[in-house]
């Protein structure tokens, strides 16, 4: 029962890495330094002092860059391997005593799956909004990352059943929306900056 606590525990971060890598890092740091999580044997240098310190300058540094214009998309591309890596990790620091490989195994599918999945809707996400409002609209966009991450964070801590079911219904959104691309867009358009117009065949 540990163990799959732990793994729906370290899903839920895995996700919120998606949309920032450093928050639920520092959200598990204090966590474990609190007394409320356990970490795993080898990982329990995520819970010192100094990887508190490490995770909360990293935090500030990532959440004031990505309202950069252009720096963010640069991060985008930095970020999704990373993401990928930090949701490993945080899923195989969550796993209690299991064997090796099957650890390593649950962490990279589930946990660097999870989070790949949601950085790569984000990167498109973004992508869309850059190229529809000129990046008008990458504020907003960059807001609801950092307030996605902040309370994927917590409610995976806290609540980590029904983040679970909450991750898979953003996951299978994610998907959805990336083997039809066309709906993002329209998405856009409504909003008053469509992809493209056609002219209008009654005006001369």
């Amino acid at each position: 029962m540990e163990t799959i606590v732990g793994l729906l525990i370290g899903i839920g971060l895995s996700a919120a890495c998606g949309f920032r890598v450093f928050i639920p890092m520092l959200g598990l740091s204090i966590a474990a330094i609190s007394g409320h999580v356990t970490l795993s044997s080898g990982f329990e240098w995520l819970g010192d002092w100094p990887a508190l310190i490490a995770f909360s300058i990293a935090t500030a540094l990532e959440i004031g860059a990505y309202y950069i214009p252009w720096i963010d998309h640069v991060l985008d591309a930095l970020m999704t391997p990373a993401a990928a890596v930090a949701g490993t990790i945080l899923t195989v620091s969550m796993l209690g005593d299991i064997s090796p490989f099957f650890k390593w195994a649950l962490a990279i599918l589930a946990g660097g799956g999870s989070s790949s999945i949601v950085q790569g809707g984000t990167v498109v996400f973004r992508a869309l909004s850059s190229h529809t409002t000129g990046g008008t609209a990458n504020f907003l966009v960059s807001s609801s990352e950092l307030l996605g991450s902040v309370l994927f964070t917590v409610s995976a801590i806290l609540i980590p059943v029904i983040t679970f079911f909450v991750v898979l219904l953003v996951i299978f959104i994610i998907v959805r929306k990336l083997l039809n691309p066309s709906s993002i867009r329209k998405m856009f358009s409504r909003s008053g900056n469509p992809v493209s117009r056609t002219p209008d065949a009654n005006v001369k």
